[in-house]
């Protein structure tokens, strides 16, 4: 096999040099690092830098959901003592903010949609257990053309009623696909919960994935975050550039966001909370005092050195392709972390976190020897964030794409109704030409 293996790699190779010489954008990207704009939105805008004659010029990060800074949203309905997931649902699938009588309305609709159909859990959950939560979601989700009635209808009316229903039931499907990997494949025992349908989607996850069902006001409040600021990231991440492509081609709906699933749950798109997570216990293994900076940051210098934890050369969690100097979405997340930590009694390992954070972006800048802005990412914080909630890693990318719907559907909706053509780049092919050879004639 070694044999074979070593084949398709050598003929699958292409010169770098053709790269350049097609100047072609490889990973979509110019050649500073910026995205090729292949298309518009106006759901969602990530910020980070401004262009000054050419020049990148870091600036603080900004996010906004259909025109509306994240950080005011997560203010106004917190100042209001309630959950902001659902009215960042409603504002990314209509591109405005609800009444509070479309707000009560659309609330309850995402909670009589909550309950999965009759017999999906026991049939397309229970008895074919998946050991990847994310792999579970993506097949539950193509099962669910099987019990739509109408499911190749892409009239807005029906890929809103589609979608509404998949927003509101992800938590679900998570929930037991998570339940049905720890009794089939852990040997642990098994708990199904019946979401309430007057819990919001942070409480009902909460309430699902626990044996006791119980959860504080704060831990749901910083997963109500967490899903808030995962939601949308603009057109150009890789799962919201997906949902766009597929959906040009007019499939359904399922088809259209088990795609989606799949790209999220790529290493480098939602994976990279549980890389964080497992950078730290690397950490935590090789530094005994988290309080003595130098240790820190020597053992940084090891992981950029590739000497150290996965040998990859990278502190995960630094860094963004957008943003530099701050990433919002991580200021936001840190504020509430230090709450949360303060809860469960464990400010220790918080404070191990921000001495990270600091020293990293020193180790990085002394071993580029760059001066370039460089901040933590959402994902420094999130995994921190889900270990006190006591929420196993394997569910991480998975409430990514409880959170990550809400935006696929308002990308989906958008590529429906502006009716463009199918998305069809094209491949510059450099293979040699090579004559056919009779099969008799051909060397072993």
């Amino acid at each position: 096999m070694d044999k074979y293996v070593e084949i398709a790699i050598r003929n699958n190779q292409i010169s770098p040099e053709h790269y350049k010489k097609y100047n072609v954008k490889r990973g979509l990207r110019n050649e500073d690092g910026s995205g090729v704009i292949v298309g518009l939105t106006e759901i969602g805008d990530a910020h980070g830098y401004i262009m000054d004659e050419s020049e990148k010029m870091p600036v603080e990060g900004r996010l906004r959901y259909r025109g509306i800074d994240v950080r005011d949203l997560v203010e106004g309905y917190q100042l209001e003592g309630r959950s902001g997931f659902e009215e960042v649902v409603y504002l990314l699938l209509f591109g405005q903010l609800p009444s509070k009588k479309e707000y009560n309305y659309f609330y309850k609709t995402l909670g009589d949609f909550r309950t999965l159909p009759k017999n999906f859990t026991e049939d397309m959950i229970l008895n074919t257990p998946g050991n990847n939560i994310m792999n579970k979601l993506a097949r539950s989700v193509l099962a669910y053309y099987s019990f739509d009635d109408n499911p190749e209808d892409n009239s807005i009316e029906n890929v809103l009623r589609q979608s509404i229903m998949l927003i509101a039931t992800f938590p679900s499907i998570v929930a037991n696909s998570y339940q049905a990997k720890r009794h089939y494949f852990d040997g642990e025992s098994l708990f199904i919960h019946t979401p309430d349908p007057q819990l919001n989607t942070a409480q009902n996850f909460l309430s699902m994935i626990r044996p006791d069902s119980q959860y504080t006001y704060l831990e749901a409040e910083i997963l109500d975050l967490c899903l808030v600021l995962h939601a949308e990231h603009g057109g150009g991440n890789n799962s919201a550039f997906t949902i766009h492509v597929v959906s040009s081609t007019s499939t359904d709906t399922y088809s259209t966001i088990a795609a989606g699933i799949g790209s999220l749950k790529g290493d480098r798109h939602g994976g990279a909370s549980i890389k964080v997570h497992r950078m730290f216990e690397n950490i935590k293994e090789n530094v005994k005092d988290w309080s003595d900076e130098k240790s820190i940051k020597d053992h940084l210098i090891k992981i950029l050195h590739k000497e150290a934890f996965d040998k990859s050369g990278l502190i995960y969690g630094l860094g963004h392709a957008v943003y530099t100097i701050s990433d919002p979405r991580a200021v936001l997340l840190k504020k509430k972390a230090e709450m949360l930590a303060r809860e469960k009694n464990m400010l220790d390992e918080f404070h191990l976190y921000e001495a990270v954070e600091a020293l990293g972006v020193e180790a990085f800048q002394e071993y580029k020897n760059i001066d370039t802005p460089m901040s933590a990412n959402v994902d420094f914080y999130s995994g921190f964030v889900y270990r006190m909630l006591n929420i196993p890693t394997e569910l991480y990318t998975p409430i990514f794409a409880i959170a990550r719907i809400a935006g696929w559907s308002a990308h989906r909706i958008e590529e429906l109704v502006k009716g463009g053509k199918i998305m069809r780049p094209a491949f510059k092919n450099v293979a040699i030409r090579k004559p056919y050879i009779p099969l008799n004639e051909r060397p072993d």
